[in-house]
């Protein structure tokens, strides 16, 4: 009956162990790829230069692994109408952002930091700034879709904002 015991005991460590190293190898062995996602941007600045953005993005993203992402992203922001100090309207201004980030998802795989800095090309009604730019973030993704609410932060455009993304993305 001992002998028995021994024996059911060490097929069960066997199995324990044998499943242990599945999954670590599965973990490894992640599937590392390309995601690309086309956004839609709707923001808030936070002082009082302009009244609302608009813009729209793409966003090439490289899984390193199942929890880790670097991203670079693109598109156009406009920033509308707004007022100076002395109540004069001031034009808008619409940019072309260049931003490489990094993506870390912290719960659930599907709940995620994001930290993007790069540059913003100034590109409408006679502004010729470029501005470097950096946008913490939070956000949400699944298989398809990624909602986010980011800070970004323009340097020479003396305005910032907060933005929401909601994006359509899928492998390649």
């Amino acid at each position: 009956m001992k002998k028995l015991q021994i024996i059911c005991l060490a097929a069960f460590a066997f199995l324990y162990s044998n499943t242990t190293f599945a999954q670590e190898s599965e973990a490894t062995n992640y599937d590392q790829g390309f995601r690309l996602g086309f956004g839609l941007n709707g923001g808030i600045p936070t002082d009082n230069d302009y009244d609302w953005s608009l813009g729209g993005d793409v966003r090439l993203q490289y899984d390193l692994s199942k929890k880790t992402s670097l991203t670079l992203t693109t598109g156009f922001t406009n920033l509308f109408i707004g007022k100076d100090d002395l109540g004069n309207d001031i034009k808008d201004l619409g940019f072309i952002p260049a931003k490489a980030g990094f993506k870390a998802f912290i719960w659930e795989d599907q709940f995620y930091v994001l930290g993007e800095v790069g540059a913003g090309f100034a590109v409408t009604n006679g502004y010729n700034d470029t501005s470097f730019l950096w946008a913490p973030g939070i956000g949400y993704a699944n298989k398809y879709i990624d909602i986010s609410v980011r800070y970004e932060d323009y340097d020479k455009f003396n305005t910032n904002q907060v933005a929401l993304r909601l994006a359509y993305g899928f492998k390649l």
